[in-house]
């Protein structure tokens, strides 16, 4: 088939890898002049990193240079990204710098139109996958007086369009945030600024790199049984004890690193201790804590505002400033939002966007990769995760598998009864805190066992029963691409109605 891929970010590129492998014609759009999505060069903030170490944050099957540290740069993700298209020989069908303007069904095909700054392309589809991010369009605060802030110089600037550290010496910079973004940008920020104020409308928890300076936090979280430690919509096997007799210790596993979090951080001291206890992270968002962040608010380069928000924006005798919802006035140069992103497709057509969302404007997917009433559309990336590339290459896996026939699905009504109760279950989960249903931390494998369950596959029971205890590996995976496409070269258009396989690994 003819497939567009929207987006050449983490999902994009492994989308068409695997497509590519399974003999499609594919061609990816991306607007940015190079691959990498939230990693390109044209996003970047000062301090990125990934969230988690590398040997999570990689692809099955192309582990990340043995040189990168533990937490790679956004410019060496971006490396390896660029890295990753070379060595699958999926350049030949990148279009970069080229935005894809309008997505309409045309019969049973798509039309696409993208435009460059040298030309427009219309060309016809076969399937379209979106792969354009969760995290596409930063969402800025709309605040009152800004033309006269602006007007006297004061800048606002969204992070991930704030790109060198340079434009904050020596001003007095807010950074608007609490997440990992805002930390992140927050410690280069300090280094060079006159002030810096990081402006925080809710405390969250932090997960130590470290805990206690010793232990890498992915032997607690990034393993099966730290994801297990957060109840599921469908408990199995050891969860059931976890969340039943087993309770106590369960919550007494997840306190305890909330616990050492306050006496690392000194959040006492500094008044940083987030409400309630580490179990409810997921009610917000699990973030990892930013080297350097917490010293800077012990040595005082760094402040945080608590519990606030901007109510407007002002110059005071000159000075560009910021009125806090308690009545404080900061002076603020320059002001960075770190402030979340919103997730959209403004290229679709009209009629099939109405049939995306439910009521609220969750994305209504199914395994977050299908449209329930969409023919012929596809999503992937819409399935944040720990372990994100892995969890795209899974879903390309899926999506491959159903180009070719090679599924067997529910009824239309039966998935989306799936969709709605998944949604339900994570608008309690997670405090409706989902990104519109495209957030599944923390449960990232339990997605990707859901996805290669409709694909009669698995890995290896022991290595996952070592996965409970150690970090998942991407690697463990490598096998299964292959397996999947030699199946679907061998009997193509069949549908897979055997039971779950184990490929070794």
């Amino acid at each position: 088939m003819r497939v567009a891929i929207v987006g050449a970010g983490v999902a994009g590129l492994t989308t068409a890898k695997v497509l590519v492998q399974a003999g499609h014609d594919v061609q990816v759009f991306d607007r940015t002049p190079d691959v990498g999505g939230v990693w390109s060069r044209t996003r970047r903030y000062p301090g990125l990193t990934t969230q988690s170490p590398k040997a999570q944050y990689s692809f099955s099957d192309f582990p990340m240079p043995k040189h990168f540290p533990e937490w790679p740069t956004g410019a060496q993700v971006q490396e390896y990204l660029e890295s990753y298209s070379a060595a699958f020989g999926l350049d030949a069908c990148l279009w970069l710098e080229t935005t894809v303007e309008s997505v309409v069904p045309d019969g049973d095909k798509w039309r696409v139109i993208a435009r460059s700054a040298a030309e427009t392309i219309e060309a016809t589809y076969d399937r379209v996958v979106v792969a354009n991010g969760v995290f596409c369009e930063p969402a800025l605060p709309r605040y009152p007086g800004r033309a006269e802030f602006k007007a006297e110089g004061g800048e606002l600037v969204a992070g991930s369009d704030f790109h060198d550290v340079e434009e904050a010496r020596g001003k007095h910079v807010l950074v608007v945030g609490y997440g990992k973004s805002a930390c992140d940008v927050t410690v280069p920020i300090s280094q060079v600024a006159a002030s810096t104020d990081v402006i925080a409308r809710q405390m969250l928890w932090k997960v130590p790199r470290k805990v206690a300076g010793v232990l890498n936090f992915k032997m607690l979280l990034l393993t099966r049984m730290g994801e297990a430690l957060f109840r599921y919509r469908h408990l199995r096997g050891f969860e059931k004890f976890l969340h039943g007799p087993g309770n106590r210790m369960r919550r007494s596993m997840l306190n305890s690193v909330g616990s050492v979090s306050v006496r690392q951080f000194k959040l006492k001291q500094h008044d940083l201790v987030p409400p309630g206890r580490m179990e409810d992270i997921v009610k917000g968002a699990i973030g990892l804590a930013t080297e350097g962040f917490f010293e800077g608010v012990a040595d005082g380069s760094i402040r945080v505002r608590r519990d606030m928000t901007i109510r407007r924006l002002l110059v005071v005798d000159g000075q560009p400033s910021a009125e806090l919802a308690d009545g404080t006035v900061l002076p603020a140069d320059l002001i960075v939002c770190a402030t979340g992103f919103t997730q959209d497709v403004p290229f679709l057509d009209e009629a099939v966007r109405r049939r995306l969302f439910d009521e609220r404007g969750n994305f209504m997917l199914y395994r977050q990769i299908q449209p329930i009433d969409v023919p012929g559309l596809y999503f992937n990336g819409y399935n944040s995760s720990f372990f994100s590339p892995l969890n795209a290459e899974m879903a390309a896996l899926w999506i491959a598998a159903d180009l070719a026939g090679a599924l067997t699905l529910p009824d239309a009504a039966t998935r989306r009864a799936d969709v709605v109760g998944q949604l339900a279950f994570m608008d309690d989960a997670t405090g409706t805190h989902h990104c519109r249903g495209t957030k599944i931390i923390p449960f990232s494998m339990h997605n990707a066992d859901e996805v290669l369950g409709d694909l009669g596959m698995q890995i290896g029971r022991f290595t996952r029963a070592g996965h409970w205890l150690n970090p998942v590996s991407p690697k463990a995976y490598r096998k299964l691409t292959p397996a999947l496409l030699a199946r679907l070269a061998a009997t193509p258009a069949q549908p897979e109605t055997a039971a779950p396989t184990s490929v070794a690994t």
